[in-house]
């Protein structure tokens, strides 16, 4: 599946604002029947362009209220070592989110805690001692402007009134 058409971007930006779109709600905004809209959505999962479904959690409701951009730098960032220190960082649930990075540092992390004091414990235990380790630095978030996992899709050519941008869950209006 080289080429996107309007059908599958449209089911791309669809699927994207809600997840838990029924087949039949989904075919009936994209313009499809039931079994081609399914037969594409299936084709869509198995080309990897849909990698999974996941529900949105609030961090704040589940008392993670620490959200901390940590920048780690590596003794050598290349060989067994870079390895082993990219499958321990895997292995972390606090770490939401790591980006291998160009510029200062080797690895950018997205982390959450409970608190203050919880960072500092799993920075100091487990942040600092992961292998090949030579530098951290930290900076908190101190308010969340925008988060959305939800990607851009125009530049595929999507046409105008086809995504669901202005429509909150289940095509009802945002706001």
């Amino acid at each position: 599946m080289n080429d996107l058409d309007k059908f599958d971007i449209a089911i791309l930006a669809h699927l994207q604002a809600d997840a838990r779109l029924t087949n039949a709600e989904l075919a009936q905004r994209v313009g499809l029947s039931a079994a081609p809209c399914w037969r594409r959505v299936r084709a869509l999962e198995e080309a990897g362009y849909i990698r999974g479904y996941h529900a949105d959690i609030d961090r704040h409701k589940i008392g993670l209220g620490v959200l901390a951009f940590v920048r780690l730098d590596a003794v050598q960032t290349a060989g067994a070592l870079t390895q082993e220190m990219e499958e321990a960082i895997r292995k972390l649930p606090e770490v939401v989110s790591c980006h291998y990075i160009s510029g200062t540092g080797t690895f950018e992390l997205q982390v959450v805690a409970r608190d203050l004091d919880s960072f500092a414990q799993f920075a100091r235990n487990t942040l600092l001692n992961l292998p090949n380790v030579k530098d951290m630095q930290t900076s908190f978030s101190l308010g969340e402007i925008k988060s959305s996992a939800a990607l851009p899709l125009a530049h595929l050519g999507l046409m105008a009134g086809q995504a669901p941008d202005a429509a909150g869950p289940r095509g009802k209006p945002a706001g």
